[in-house]
Order: structure tokens, then sequence, then C-alpha cells
């Protein structure tokens, strides 16, 4: 597959997609490599997305794939290892050996959640742990809702979720409250729970609680982490562009301007790779907003190569004409 496109869309969810539409609309040639591990594969459906509300994530994925082949684009499942800058635009090569070229990349790898180490938080991922209340919070309300102090969003997160429920519980291992803090769940109603959770009950395939280090049992329906994010992303180290600390402190990401343009001319990135709290319709309109953006760019170098060589062809056709001339003159004894 050692061929070329006029654009290599890194990563296959929503801001890869949309991107890959929007240039294989403008007639690109667009190729989207996609890994196959969506970051919301455990959700049982995508939420806050104007005309697609609940649908299943595998199915808006099966959707968005048809659309971008149904304008010309190709689609191929692969895990990029590299990408490097070469004449005309960039190599990329797949775990498998597989390379393709392309004069511009589009990376929306999305990222990666590390979990804190809590035994049974991990299987139960998109289920009964949760992390956001706009994806998540409506199929939880008025549940008993426990939240593990696990970042620097964690207290807003219990904020949020009492929004939801009136039984709201804060697990604060290893972490302390600033006074205001404290005032603000005591004037919300939010339980503070001292100690340890040591790990996750569960009967008939359900959360019961959180089981403590010195073995109590708070009984909880749902509980809320905050998973520190790193976008996926290693594949670009030889471009120079890494993941660097986001200002929330929530995690790593890759930094970007307008529509997406990163400080590597000729690579842009979308969605959760860069902006680590984007949900789906957002990263969807920043795939389609970056996917215009390198669509205009190409135009313009395309433009500026057809001014050349129009010059090229005016001046030369300039200069026979002044040769006719001056040849026809001496004949003429002028």
């Amino acid at each position: 597959m050692d061929e070329r496109y006029d654009v290599v869309v890194i990563g296959g969810g929503a801001a890869g997609l949309n991107g890959a539409l929007m240039l294989a609309r403008s007639r690109r040639s667009v190729l989207v490599v996609d890994a196959g591990a969506p970051r919301n594969a455990p959700a049982s459906g995508v939420h806050g997305l104007l005309g697609r509300e609940g649908t299943p994530p595998g199915e808006l994925l099966a959707t968005g794939r048809a659309e971008v082949r149904g304008y010309g684009g190709r689609i191929e499942t692969g895990e990029v290892t590299t990408a490097r800058k070469v004449d005309g635009g960039f190599a990329v090569t797949l775990a498998d050996g597989r390379r393709v070229r392309a004069r511009r990349l589009l990376v929306t790898t999305g990222l990666t959640d590390e979990l804190p180490d809590v035994p049974g938080l991990r299987e139960r991922w998109g289920r009964e742990v949760l992390h956001c209340p706009y994806c998540h919070g409506w199929e939880v309300r008025d549940q008993a809702i426990g939240v593990l102090a696990s970042g620097p969003m964690s207290v807003h997160q219990a904020l949020l979720f009492r929004q939801l429920s009136t039984d709201v519980a804060y697990f604060q291992p290893g972490t302390t409250l600033t006074d205001e803090q404290s005032e603000q769940f005591a004037a919300r109603g939010i339980a503070v729970v001292d100690g340890v959770p040591a790990s996750l009950d569960i009967v008939d395939d359900r959360l019961v609680g959180v089981r403590m280090r010195d073995g109590r049992l708070v009984p909880r329906d749902a509980l809320v982490v905050a998973p520190r994010m790193v976008a996926r992303a290693g594949f670009l180290a030889e471009l120079g562009l890494a993941p660097v600390e986001h200002p929330s402190g929530a995690g790593e990401h890759i930094p970007a301007g307008l529509a997406g343009v990163t400080e590597v001319p000729g690579v842009w990135v979308a969605g959760n790779v860069t902006d680590l709290t984007a949900q789906v319709g957002a990263a969807a309109a920043a795939g389609a907003m970056a996917g215009a953006h390198i669509n205009a760019d190409l135009v313009a170098e395309e433009t500026r190569d057809a001014v050349r060589d129009y010059r090229d062809v005016f001046t030369g056709a300039a200069e026979a004409r002044l040769c006719e001339q001056v040849a026809g003159d001496r004949r003429h004894g002028l």
C-alpha cells in the first residue's frame, strides 16, 4: 500500500471521519487509518449529539464510514507507528509494514484514560464507573452516586453530579478538601467518606457499593472517577510533536491553534487528542473545521503552483514572440 494521498487521517472516530467527509466532498484523495479501539466502545450510547441521541457508538461509526466511502474516501484498519517528513509531504508507516504518503496529515487518534488503581474499576468503566455528567449523568439520575477523588476535577465532578442526585458521596483517599470546598459540600449535602477504597462490590453483574480497606461497604449504584487523559500520539515523535501537560492538569494533549493547526507545517489535530474534554459532537465539529482548513491550505498551494507554471509558460511565449520579431526585422534589414 505504498500509495499517495492528498490527506491521511490517522484515527477514525467522530473527528477523523467528519474531517475525512469534508475532504472527500472537496474531491480530495483521503485515507483514514483506524486502529479499531474507540474510547467510547464500552458506552451503550452517544449522548448530547442532536439528532443522534442515544445511538450506539459502533452504529454511529459504521454510518460515518459508509458516508466517507460514499464520496470516494478510503478506510483501512491499522495502527500507525511512525510519521516522518519527506519531500512533498509525509511518509506514514503502519504496524504491519504498510506505507503511505500524504501531502497533509490530520491526527484524530483520541486519548487513553488512565484510571485509579482500584480493583474492579476498569471492568466497570463505561457502565457504572463514569466520568462525565453530560455523557452518562441522566442514566444515573436519582441513584446513589460516589465520586472518587482522583484528579484536579474531582470536586467539580461532585458538584455537577449533585445536580442529578441528592445522594452523592465523596471518597477522599489521601486528599484534603479546602475550607471553601468543605463548605460547598456541606451546603449541597454531599457526604464525605474518609478512608481508602479497596475494591468494588459486584452482585449479579451490578455495582452495589465500594468496599473500604477497613472492611466497610459504602452502598453506591455508580462511581465517578476523573481519569488522567493522555493523548495517543507517540507516533508523532519523529515530527517533533509530543504531548504536553494540559492547562487543566487533567492529562496531556497536543497543543493546536485555529482549526487544529499544529507547530509542524502540514499537520493538523482534532478531537480528544488535543481537546481532552470534547464530546462526540464537539470532536466531529473540530474534525470538520480541520478538514475544511486543510482543503483551503491545499488549494492555496495548488494556486501558487499554477501561477508559477502560468508565468513560466507566459514568459516563454513572450520570449518566443520577441525572437521571431527580431528574426523578422533582420530579414527585412531593419
